[in-house]
């Protein structure tokens, strides 16, 4: 599909490379009084704890929609759910089940007692915490790689490694539809209003289809090379991209125009993350820190300083706290130690 020149993103408007400065990124001429007030408030939280998790690597991390629960996904094969308590996470169940690595998960949109895992054991499982049991195996064509939940709660959507997206009735767990594409399907997303399908793909394209009819309604050029993340602003204000040039970009929902970018990160951008008042962007990657901007300038807000890789981040429906995991070593510290660990940022530095 053709695509006016408005629509188009970094590679279009010249971007030269990893990590550099686009063209038309606005940079602003002094911190704003946000910025310096978080900045303020993270000076006196910004310790970082982890908590065992896992006995291998953390890929996910998301919160329940009431902030009470973090669940993650490994490639152990589990799921783990934590507690928020004060200023810790304590874990209340470990879920097994799946034959293969846990790629993905999500909440429920609404309900915060049920979450969702993708595998590569070609099965999704939705899990209720209140009895802690699987309520629903579905079985999908591929080894499933991404899942998200539609904003009604009525579906969810899994995608696998072989470009396939399923549609699956939230409620009778059976397939209502099934996409299979031509390019390599990175991330998956509603719009939350519920009426766009979006898809992140290897050719650096975001391509947006109409939902429930998903009829393509248009591919927009975002990034020179593979567009590996996506996510919506809780606001409804703007979406989010991350791609293997090392940069993010800020769209305009409505517009669906490039408004700013992002670009403090030297590696692909794996992982991306609104805060829950839709003002600050955790971005992260194979750098050895977490990129936290201000959404509205795109300055620096903060950066979260890890030893290794991150995954997954995810800020807290309701307060300032990321949770995070990264490519843990086994044996960094000590042998005996858990490699698959959860970390939270935002707490208290005398906690």
């Amino acid at each position: 599909m053709a695509v006016p020149a408005a629509t188009m993103g970094p590679s279009a408007l010249g971007q030269s490379g990893p990590g550099s400065m686009a063209p038309w990124c606005s940079v602003s001429s002094g911190p704003t009084r946000y910025v310096l007030g978080m900045q303020e408030l993270f000076r006196g939280h910004s310790k970082t704890r982890e908590f065992p998790a896992h006995s291998a690597k953390v890929h996910s991390v998301a919160w329940s929609c009431d902030g009470r629960r973090l669940a993650s996904g490994s490639f152990d094969k589990t799921a783990s759910v934590f507690l928020l308590e004060k200023d810790r996470l304590v874990k209340e169940n470990n879920y097994r089940g799946h034959g293969d690595s846990v790629d993905q998960l999500c909440w429920h949109p609404s309900n915060p007692d049920l979450f969702v895992t993708a595998s590569g054991d070609k099965t999704i499982r939705i899990w209720d915490v209140r009895t802690t049991k699987c309520i629903a195996t579905v079985n999908t064509k591929g080894e499933n790689i991404n899942i998200c939940w539609s904003p009604d709660g009525q579906t969810i959507a899994v995608g696998n490694k072989d470009d396939v997206v399923t549609f699956i009735d939230a409620k009778t767990h059976r397939s209502k539809a099934e996409e299979q594409f031509k390019f390599e399907v990175n991330e998956i997303s509603w719009n939350n209003d519920n009426n766009m399908f979006f898809l992140t793909n290897g050719n650096g394209c975001i391509n947006i289809l109409s939902y429930p009819e998903l009829k393509p309604v248009q591919s927009i050029n975002a990034h020179p090379s593979n567009c590996i993340c996506i996510k919506f602003d809780p606001m409804g204000k703007y979406f989010a991209t991350g791609s293997a040039d090392a940069l993010v970009s800020l769209w305009d929902v409505d517009e669906l125009v490039c408004v700013r970018c992002f670009s403090r990160l030297d590696w692909p951008v794996r992982t991306l993350s609104f805060s829950h008042d839709g003002k600050m962007l955790a971005s992260a990657s194979e750098d050895h820190f977490i990129d936290i901007a201000e959404v509205e300038t795109g300055d620096k807000l903060w950066e979260v300083q890890c030893e290794s890789p991150t995954f997954t981040v995810a800020w807290h429906p309701k307060r300032p706290l990321l949770a995070f995991a990264c490519d843990d070593k086994d044996g960094k510290y000590d042998s005996s130690r858990e490699t698959g660990t959860v970390k939270l940022f935002g707490l208290p530095n005398d906690s």
